[in-house]
Order: structure tokens, then sequence, then C-alpha cells
């Protein structure tokens, strides 16, 4: 490790840094929320369920470069534009998401359903209040591997010039250089767990009845159900 280049490059360091978290942020935030209603949709399509995860699932094959420079031809952007790297992102992100919605509406006990429409909760106010809860131990899971997953994801970006702290590497790979690849690599690192640690505390403020078994969390939430209508 050269430690005089790390002081040099600092700034520019820090930069790339903050330019990374907030590209993967925006690209999750974005997958998250188009996954939410169509995970939602696969979940009612019963039976063809399958059918429609192995069609979206066939957006996470499509190879990263590939995707990256397409993207341009996609959204009418110019090739340097942040927005193809966020897009192509998203798309992964949205890929991995839909599966893990679906699973956890799923999961859903039949007996709580049936309590809250037996409560005379509508169909919103049952996906909402009821369901979506009680699914949610589940989205996150597959939150915390999407969003690893686009952490280290946005690097290859700089195969079409916005890279964030993929820069680095190819600033590396070019000089036969070591330290900018193994800085560049340390941060992705350090980021990723830091986002799942971050994700997972979450969950724990959120879902403190996580620990719980579904059926004994289905009769709490009914019995609060039961609480709110009095």
């Amino acid at each position: 490790m050269d430690w005089a280049w790390l002081q040099r490059n600092v700034d520019e360091i820090l930069g790339l840094t903050a330019q990374h978290a907030l590209w993967s942020f925006i690209a999750v935030l974005a997958g998250l929320i188009v996954a939410l209603p169509v995970g939602y949709a696969v979940y009612r399509t019963g039976r063809t369920a399958g059918l429609w995860l192995a069609v979206v699932g066939l957006l996470y094959a499509i190879p990263s470069i590939a995707l990256f420079v397409a993207m341009p031809a996609l959204l009418g952007t110019g090739i340097l534009d942040p927005v193809n790297v966020i897009g192509a992102l998203a798309v992964y992100t949205f890929a991995l998401l839909v599966r893990s919605v679906r699973d956890g509406f799923s999961g859903v006990d039949g007996v709580v359903r049936e309590s809250a429409v037996a409560m005379g909760y509508g169909s919103v106010r049952r996906v909402l209040g009821v369901e979506f809860p009680l699914a949610l131990p589940v989205i996150l899971a597959g939150l915390r591997v999407a969003t690893v997953s686009t952490i280290s994801l946005v690097s290859v970006g700089a195969v079409i010039g916005n890279g964030a702290l993929g820069q680095l590497f190819d600033r590396g790979f070019a000089a036969g250089f070591m330290t900018p690849i193994v800085t560049g690599i340390v941060i992705i690192l350090v980021m990723a767990l830091l986002a799942d640690l971050s994700i997972l505390g979450l969950q724990r403020v959120l879902l403190p009845w996580f620990g719980l078994g579904q059926r004994t969390r289905g009769r709490l939430l009914s019995k609060r159900l039961v609480g709110v209508r009095r």
C-alpha cells in the first residue's frame, strides 16, 4: 500500500465513496418501490406465479456490462449519464426483490387473513395493515441480499466511464498499481457490511416479534386487530 498516494487522493476517494453510496441507495430504493406491487401481483396469480417469477428472473441473467451499455438506447440518455448505471442496478434489484415479496406474502398464515376479513377489513387495509407486516421479514431478508449485490455492481459501471469507486479499479489496472484497487475493494466491503447491518437493525426496530413463530406472530397481530376494532 502506498500511503502517500492515499493522502494525496483522499478528497477524490471520499467523493467517489459518497457517489457510490448515493447511486446504490437510489437504485435499491427504486427497485424496491417497483418490486413491492409487482411481487404482490405475482403472488395473486396463484399457480402461474412460478412462470412470472421465471420471466422476471431472466432480467438478472442479463450480463451487467451489456445492460449498462444498452441503457442509453433504452432511456435516451448519454453514455456517461449516471442514470444509466442507476437504472441498470434498479433492474437487478427489482429482479431479486420480486421473488422475496411474493414469498413473503405467500408465507402469511391464512388464518390471519381470515381473521382480518372477519373483522371487516377491506382488501387494501388488510394487505397494508395485516399481510404486509407479516411478509416484511422475508422482504427485508431479500432487501439485504439485493443491497449488498447492488453496492458491488456499481463498480462495474466503470466500463462506461461511470463506476464511482470502480474508477479506482480502472486506474489501478491501467497503471499496474495495487493501492487504488485494494482501497476500492476495502471501501466497498465496508459499505456493504454497514448497509447490511443497517437493514438488520431496522428490522429489529420495526419487527421486534421477528423471532417468534409465524402462527404466534399471527395470533399477536390478530389480538391487536381486535383491540383496534374495539
